[in-house]
């Protein structure tokens, strides 16, 4: 026991201490704030900022209704056919020109959007919105509702979502709160799983290929060899997280209060609080929306976030030990790290799995059978779990699937320890895995 704790330390140590461990500890949480800022940014300035000129073609007797100009698009009916329509999108007076010709309302065809250039998918998606409520429009005006009635029907409403707990309780619950922290959390597990266990296979590769690990297993058992440096690197990656954690706190409370001034912030409030006791001719709901930042601590507060991130840490630790050990394996039995593609492929396809299918099927549907496998299976469930921790998980399900990865820990070391005795020793040899199954079955 002593010998492997002697391994940890000095496998913790080596990597703590570098230089570029500490550099990227500090810039890593600024690099993905700046990341995400810039994507939010220019994803809210491409929208804001796009603006496109387009000519109508009317050439429909049923549609006397006209599509109305916003902030993104400006429409402009031409009395013209479409030829001459044409040339005014060579002249550059007009983006694009919308062509509507005589077609049923019940099943409309034949729309086509014409330009110089390729129509963007959102400027196709925004004009047949567009068209889809002209034509509703058209249709509730055909049979005999005023437009003075057709105004009164559109109506705006904010419902406030909660969750009764089985105490009978209700929870305050956010849905896009819930969405963006198991998107975030399934994230970071594929790439915390991936690149510490990466390091794993490669520190065995460099140890091997420079010929210490003959002169450490004179010292030292080849399991003890391969446990130190897997729970070594694994402490590794839990104070990185961990600092990353406070580090990201630390951004966020100073990026609040440097960018929103404090009589800004009471503004918003007494605006918020104004707006939600206003009457006009019924009672608004107390709901109603106005300060950013009052929305975005109600959204969180009906979330468990030090379960959440207990629980991302232990299927951080297990997932990571459950795949390192594979890892590990990996790098006994191959000389060089080009000869490892072969061999990572098949470690690599359950957790790319688990990652597409959690971000996609889980966060869909975080309750259905599928999600709750995915979640179970240890291949997979340290991705699908943290996915699903954000939206409730009942507990007897987080045990099981705590106790399967812990058993699929246990059982991949006990593979990987009888493959890495023999590997590491191993010089000069092509590594199949035929051969591979052969170190696994030789007897002490």
């Amino acid at each position: 026991m002593n010998k492997i704790l002697l391994i940890i330390q000095r496998e913790y140590l080596s990597r703590v201490k570098k230089k570029s461990f500490i550099v990227m500890t500090f810039l890593t949480p600024l690099l993905i704030a700046g990341i995400y800022g810039l994507i939010g940014y220019f994803s809210y300035k491409g929208i804001a900022d796009s603006f496109d000129r387009i000519a109508v073609v009317n050439k429909n007797t049923t549609l006397d209704s006209k599509l109305s100009s916003n902030k993104n698009i400006a429409y402009t009916y031409l009395d013209e056919n479409l030829e001459q329509a044409k040339q005014e999108i060579k002249s550059g007076k007009f983006d694009y020109i919308l062509y509507l010709p005589e077609f049923n309302l019940d099943a409309p065809q034949g729309i086509e959007v014409f330009g110089s250039k390729q129509a963007g998918l959102s400027l196709s998606e925004r004009i047949s919105g567009d068209i889809e409520n002209l034509i509703r429009t058209q249709k509730l005006k055909n049979s005999g509702i005023s437009q003075t009635d057709l105004d009164k029907l559109k109506t705006d409403v904010s419902i406030s979502v909660k969750k009764i707990a089985k105490e009978g309780k209700e929870e305050e619950s956010s849905a896009g709160a819930s969405m963006f922290i198991a998107f975030a959390a399934g994230i970071l597990m594929f790439m915390f799983i991936m690149l510490y266990g990466v390091q794993v296979m490669r520190g065995i590769i460099e140890e091997k290929t420079s010929r210490i690990v003959e002169v450490m297993i004179s010292s030292v058992k080849p399991f003890q060899l391969m446990m130190g440096k897997i729970i070594g690197i694994a402490l590794v990656g839990l104070t990185q997280f961990m600092l990353w954690i406070v580090l990201t706190f630390a951004i966020s409370t100073a990026a609040v209060s440097i960018f929103i001034n404090k009589s800004d912030l009471k503004k918003m409030e007494q605006s918020s609080h104004v707006s939600a006791q206003m009457k006009k001719g019924a009672e608004i709901s107390a709901n109603t929306p106005g300060n950013p930042i009052t929305d975005l601590q109600k959204s969180l507060s009906g979330l468990n976030i030090p379960k959440i991130i207990g629980v991302f840490i232990f299927f951080f630790l297990g997932g990571y030990l459950f795949y390192s050990a594979l890892y590990a394996a990996i790098g006994s039995a191959v000389d060089s790290e080009t000869e490892t593609q072969q061999f990572m492929m098949p470690v690599m396809l359950p957790l790319l799995l688990g990652y597409a299918l959690s971000l996609s099927v889980v966060n869909n549907d975080p309750y259905g059978s599928t999600a709750f496998w995915l979640s179970i299976i240890p291949f997979t469930s340290p991705i699908a779990m943290v996915v699903r921790i954000p939206y409730g998980v009942e507990n007897w399900q987080l045990i099981l699937s705590m106790v399967t990865l812990v058993l699929g820990f246990i059982a991949t070391v006990w593979i990987a320890s009888r493959i890495y005795r023999v590997g590491i020793l191993m010089y000069g040899k092509k590594t199949t895995f035929k051969e591979m199954f052969k170190w696994f079955t030789y007897r002490n």
